[in-house]
């Protein structure tokens, strides 16, 4: 990352915060610092680790968390090591948890939302309440089959459950880690489908219907609140001082990752590309409407209050499941995948059979097939396959968020490492009809950081000031829809 200028000589250096963001993905970890200040916005990594869900003993998908946590601290001594640190953010994947006992022990392994305990949970649910409008009418969020909700309804009868006295998600129990303090960052809360959309408090009736303790939540705070300083014996064993400030975050990635979108005004959307792709609309109110539910849009909790009416779309773990599997080199792939046919092959990236691990082109394959759809011979044609069959459900998500919020919509930005696949890029501005600004890759960091900072004392007073000032200091491309893609509508009309 750069910073836009440089002081003169006889300028006095500008003071910055020196942030340190713990930014949690589901296949990497990474320990980032940033320098913010009036006109300074660099990020350096200094630890990066792999990450995914590991086979537990009894064949659940679990999270190795204690790794997790030996490698965050890692990384905060490389960054202790390297200069002061003045602030601590904590962001990650959403929805899956961790159990604590009465003296504050994890009570096993948190599991993924990947393992098959939900299978069938939602349909179950729906069914006690009547159906899912009154789910939505509340919480206003996405019906995904693993959400929070159905996750702790799995885990009614666990000695697990029994044994809880309080319930943290996976970047609050971090931050527990790090403080002693037990506390739910509300971005992330959202998320759970455990909150009211409309008043941001836990939506206890709900869950009292279902038979799910609220003795389990602990206390919401927002973004920008300070949630403690370091424990001592953590302070000791990363060489910093014990009044560190730890400070809540959008914890939630894409809560982040959104106040990392250097857009303007109400006409953009986003893409915030990665392991999942998450599309849609900053609001300053939930859209609670039946068009809203039917739709499938969810209503997260954003930063200072903002509403993110958003969608999940399958994204790049289609591809980077591909290439795992096949041992090869995707930047390779990706360049020659450029020459392949327009809209030769596409299929629905959002189906469920594509959400567990495996051998990805086999499945991708058998879609193929059941759509009528021709079948890529070759790995750079299911390379390409993929790439026309995530720009066309952005097209079809972006479209139908600009619908039911009733915006129109100038241009569309995307975030995360996706904004770095230039021909994904090029195919999203053609597949939309409007331009693509891709950039940062690193926006969630760079959220984590921006809020950070504001409450360190930087002037940063909303956040049409923090992306002001990512305008200014990062690298962004434009991609102009240039119409040479293919027939987008008759691709769309394809998959039914």
């Amino acid at each position: 990352m750069r910073a836009s200028r440089l002081p003169s000589c006889d300028e006095a250096p500008t003071p910055v915060k020196r942030c340190v963001a713990f930014d949690l993905g589901a296949t990497s970890g990474r320990v980032m610092v940033a320098e913010v200040g009036a006109d300074t916005l660099r990020l350096d990594e200094v630890h990066r680790f792999p990450n995914g869900a590991v086979r537990h003993e009894d064949g659940s998908l679990r999270w190795d968390v204690e790794r997790i946590r030996a490698e965050l601290l890692l990384g905060l001594r490389a960054a202790a090591g390297s200069g002061p640190v003045d602030g601590i953010g904590v962001d990650s994947w959403a929805i899956d948890y961790g159990l604590l006992d009465a003296d504050g022990r994890l009570l096993g392994a948190p599991y993924s939302h990947r393992d098959g305990r939900t299978d069938g949970v939602r349909e179950k649910v729906v069914a006690q309440l009547g159906g899912e409008s009154m789910l939505y009418d509340v919480t206003g969020i996405q019906q995904l089959p693993f959400n929070t909700l159905y996750q702790l309804v799995a885990a009614k009868d666990s000695k697990e459950y029994a044994e809880a006295r309080t319930l943290l998600l996976l970047p609050d129990l971090i931050t527990y880690w790090l403080t002693g303090r037990r506390v739910a960052e509300r971005t992330n809360a959202s998320t759970t489908q455990f909150l009211d959309a409309t008043t941001r408090e836990w939506a206890v009736p709900l869950l009292e219907r279902l038979g799910l303790r609220t003795d389990l939540l602990p206390e919401l705070v927002d973004a920008g609140e300070t949630v403690g300083t370091l424990l001592p014996e953590v302070a000791a064993e990363v060489g910093l001082p014990e009044e560190t400030p730890v400070i809540a975050v959008g914890s939630h990635d894409t809560a982040s990752a959104v106040v990392g979108v250097p857009m303007e005004g109400a006409s953009a959307a986003y893409i915030s590309s990665g392991t999942w792709s998450l599309v849609g609309l900053e609001l300053p109110q939930p859209v609670l409407t039946e068009e809203a539910r039917r739709a499938d849009f969810t209503n997260e909790a954003g930063v200072d209050g903002t509403v993110r009416l958003l969608k999940n779309v399958m994204g790049l773990w289609v591809l980077s499941e591909c290439v795992r599997e096949w041992g090869a080199d995707l930047p390779d792939l990706l360049a020659r995948a450029h020459a392949e046919p327009d809209l030769g092959s596409v299929v629905d990236v959002d189906d469920p059979s594509l959400l567990p691990p495996g051998d990805m082109p086999a499945r991708l394959r058998a879609l193929a097939e059941t759509a009528g759809e021709p079948v890529p011979s070759t790995e750079v044609g299911m390379v390409r396959m993929v790439l026309d069959s995530l720009a066309l459900a952005y097209r079809r998500t972006v479209r139908t968020a600009s619908s039911i919020a009733s915006v129109r919509l100038e241009v569309v930005h995307v975030v995360g490492g996706g904004s770095q696949n230039e021909l994904l890029c090029q195919l999203t501005a053609d597949a939309c009809g409007l331009p693509v600004v891709a950039g940062p890759a690193e926006a969630a960091a760079l959220g984590n950081v921006l809020v950070q900072a504001r409450s360190l004392g930087e002037p940063l007073p909303d956040l049409a000031a923090m992306r002001a000032l990512l305008r200014r200091t990062q690298r962004l491309r434009t991609y102009e829809p240039n119409g040479v893609s293919g027939d987008w509508d008759a691709a769309e009309k394809r998959l039914g």
